[in-house]
């Protein structure tokens, strides 16, 4: 189905893909409308300085020149540190990589393009997420070339007030029996922070999407650092040898 795979143990969170490694254990969703008017790059900058390691921006309103801009400046922050997607601007992400800027990928949702041509347009080496928490999603998975898709983004596990659009709840238990049947890695997202990387990492998602734990946080890389360790030691208690 992808052309990801594990370096580590099954599930680690630690993928690699067209040669490429990434690692989705804290994956930060740099969301415009929760940065309380603060520049994102200055948020991506906190979040991988604490130890984010994969970074979505996501600026549902922003014409597409403010958009580059704010990718061009995290790029800056997460180059050789951290992975960087672009949120369902694929326009966007050609348009950064023309110009040089050190992209790797897209994440898109259902009523975005479809994948297949998405994956058509990046090309093989980029990383390509999708939103997918269904059985009737996975069903479409599975009919998707070999290696289209590079993970999954999960959710919303809680209602969130950053999507209001979001699908009904799946609850960690609904998490858990979506991660168990999909063919991909799953990132956990919706309402997620503090706390929850435990029952993240037990219902066997690959990593934990955060927004406003890490967005709207006073100190981001302080949020950014306590997170990552509640998910390092989370995944290490229910994978033994992950991080190994």
């Amino acid at each position: 189905m992808s052309a990801a795979d594990a370096s580590g143990p099954e599930g680690s969170g630690r993928l690699r893909f067209s040669h490429r490694a990434f690692d989705l254990g804290l994956y930060l969703v740099a969301d415009g409308d929760s940065a309380n008017g603060r520049p994102l790059a200055e948020i991506v900058a906190a979040a991988v300085d604490g130890g984010a390691t994969f970074v979505q921006l996501r600026r549902k309103n922003a014409p597409a020149r403010a958009f580059l801009d704010d990718v061009a400046a995290s790029a800056a922050h997460t180059a050789g540190r951290a992975a960087l997607v672009v949120n369902d601007r694929v326009d966007v992400y050609l348009a950064a990589r023309a110009a040089g800027v050190r992209v790797d990928g897209v994440h898109i949702g259902q009523s975005d393009l479809p994948a297949p041509l998405v994956r058509r347009l990046v090309g093989p080496g980029a990383i390509l997420g999708l939103s997918a928490g269904t059985p009737s999603e996975l069903a479409s998975l599975a009919a998707m070339p070999a290696g289209t898709v590079s993970y999954l983004g999960t959710g919303a596990v809680r209602p969130t007030p950053t999507k209001p659009d979001h699908p009904d709840p799946l609850g960690f238990r609904g998490l858990a029996e979506f991660a168990a049947a999909a063919p991909l890695p799953c990132v956990a997202i919706g309402g997620l922070g503090h706390g929850d990387a435990a029952a993240v990492a037990d219902a066997g998602a690959a990593g934990m999407a955060v927004v406003r734990a890490i967005c709207a946080a006073e100190d981001p890389a302080a949020a950014a650092r306590s997170l990552r360790a509640e998910w390092d030691a989370a995944s290490s208690e229910t994978r033994p040898g992950a991080r190994a």
